[in-house]
């Protein structure tokens, strides 16, 4: 079954949110961020909390932490943990109840763990911090707790830094340093946004099992309503700090009753492909067989070599996409890399409008750049936060001999495209959303009048329904200005909506390729239906509110 049926009516209440008010006092008219929200979790309950960026899900995690930024104040209501009161606490007491009664998981583990930390040492200092236990016991509790979150090489992993581990491994050092100390609640925000399928389904298993293992109650915040299907007890939906629609999860996944649910719901990609488009005459990228090896050198030792990458070959023709998927590490990223030349690859040839950028030096690919673009995943890192929205748009024209009157036309023209007002040229990365943030990437890119975007997980990090939007935009953009696209992805939703053909990847090596149709309906190797099956909620029809039709796979030939 896909949704759990658990009764709470009858369990102790772990956290109940009254009234919730946060306000910004320093702003005129004291607009509020929060409006009044009542919230209850009970003992071993998943509650989720759902809504587009901005709606005050994070907030709501911080209130009840106690780590609000200073511009924003609790201006009233309460927030009972087993009936105590949170909000007189001073930030001592605070700091006595996180870890030891309440805890909480981010979303990016990298930014959340100390990089020059062990991370043995980091999950024994939440112990040195409340308990009194002696080195050797908090070793030994460390220990166990590594093991219970099902860590490979346990003794290695105590010992490694952050980096040395995979963005799985670091999510679970994460949960494991949560759970030492056995909170009565977990708060888990975006645990799994940033993690491919099969990690993202091994750690929502990993969390339901330690909650019945040691009753704790989960506070589960995301946009992603494939994993509210698989593990939500009760949801709260938010929408500008207000709580629009509350109940069970199967209640309400089946019939919604606010318009706004219903929206989100609907925004959720569906994994039937949509019908490939006709191929073009004219093929504007052909890759044959990339390679790219990791390895082998070394001062005092040969290294073993890796494979990042193995005879991928494939062509592209404009107004086409190509979509590679994969799990992290499977080579899908380096592929994309290796494209853009931002890594040199090792062997094969990359044929851009019939010419060979393989192997050209840096100052003769620079012609070829203006028609080979790329849009990353975090648009906040690669727009300059010094520069306004109108000197990012125009210096790459600029830099190819584009008169400036004629970039800040197109600037302008662009801006109304990617649906923007024409007056969001002088302001800065920082003033907008990160949806809109994505736009303006995508409006950078597309001021080249490229060939060929190249967009390396470029929709993963927004909530579903700005998710649509931009992909609809890239829709759009690929009809009008016959653009060939190479969307590198790991969310199999997203890639059966906007790709034509999917090449499925593991260890480096192309395991599956042909028609998304085929690919994603009837599936040929047994890695592709394991990342199908591993989709979150892929049983349920969000469009339409109801269970999906039971289709097995077809049998491989």
């Amino acid at each position: 079954m896909l949704f759990k049926t658990r009764n709470f009516d009858a369990a102790p209440v772990v956290l109940q949110a009254q009234g919730l008010t946060v306000g910004l006092p320093e702003t005129p008219g004291n607009p509020q961020v929060l409006k009044a929200i009542d919230v209850t979790i009970r003992q071993s309950e998943t509650v989720c909390l759902v809504g587009e960026s901005g709606s005050g899900k994070s907030v709501t995690s911080l209130a009840i932490m106690g780590l609000l930024p200073e511009a924003l104040k609790v201006a009233g209501g309460s927030i009972r943990l087993q009936g105590r009161d949170l909000l007189p606490l001073s930030q001592a007491q605070m700091r006595e109840l996180r870890a030891a009664k309440v805890a909480m998981i981010f979303q990016e583990p990298m930014t959340a763990l100390n990089p020059v930390l062990r991370v043995g040492d980091q999950i024994m200092e939440v112990m040195e911090l409340h308990t009194d236990m002696s080195p050797a016991a908090r070793r030994a509790r460390a220990i166990e707790i590594m093991e219970q979150v099902h860590l490979p090489d346990v003794e290695r992993i105590f010992r490694s830094y952050p980096h040395q581990l995979s963005g799985g491994q670091r999510q679970r050092i994460m949960i494991a340093m949560a759970l030492v100390l056995e909170p009565v609640l977990l708060i888990a925000d975006e645990p799994t946004t940033a993690l491919d399928v099969t990690t993202q389904k091994q750690i929502l298993a990993l969390i339901d099992e330690l909650q019945r293992d040691h009753g704790t109650a989960v506070l589960f915040i995301t946009h992603d309503m494939g994993v509210v299907a698989e593990i939500a007890d009760t949801v709260y939906v938010m929408k500008h700090g207000e709580i629009v629609e509350h109940g069970a999860v199967e209640t309400l996944l089946r019939d919604p009753q606010a318009d706004y649910t219903r929206a989100l719901l609907k925004a959720v990609p569906s994994l039937a492909p949509r019908n490939a488009r006709p191929r073009a005459v004219e093929t504007v990228l052909q890759v044959e067989k990339l390679n790219k090896i990791y390895g082998g050198g070394g001062l005092l030792k040969k290294l073993p070599q890796a494979h990042a990458a193995k005879d991928v070959s494939f062509d592209l023709p404009r107004g086409r996409t190509v979509g590679i998927v994969g799990e992290s590490g499977s080579g899908k990223s380096t592929v994309a890399r290796c494209i853009m030349r931002l890594i040199d690859p090792s062997s094969g040839r990359i044929l851009l409008d019939g010419r060979d950028i393989a192997t050209v030096s840096r100052s003769a690919l620079r012609p070829h750049r203006q028609k080979l673009q790329v849009v990353f995943q975090d648009p906040m890192r690669s727009l300059n936060p010094r520069w306004t929205i109108r000197e990012s748009l125009i210096e790459g024209p600029l830099n190819y001999g584009t008169p400036r009157a004629e970039a800040l036309a197109e600037a302008a023209r662009l801006m109304g495209i990617v649906g923007l007002p024409e007056d969001a040229l002088a302001r800065y990365p920082h003033q907008f959303s990160g949806g809109q943030r994505q736009r303006i990437a995508i409006a950078r890119a597309v001021m080249m009048r490229p060939d060929v975007l190249v967009a390396d997980e470029a929709v993963s990090a927004l909530d579903v329904s700005v998710q649509a939007q931009v992909l609809d935009l890239l829709d759009q953009l690929q009809r009008d200005l016959g653009i060939a696209i190479v969307f590198i992805t790991h969310d199999l939703r997203v890639a059966a909506q906007i790709c034509d053909e999917v090449i499925v990847m593991q260890s480096g090596v192309v395991v599956e390729h042909g028609p998304a149709a085929e690919v994603l309906a009837s599936p040929a190797h047994d890695y592709t239906r394991a990342l199908i099956d591993a989709a979150p909620g892929r049983s349920w029809d969000f469009q339409n509110f109801q269970e999906m039709p039971k289709v097995p796979h077809a049998e491989p030939a």
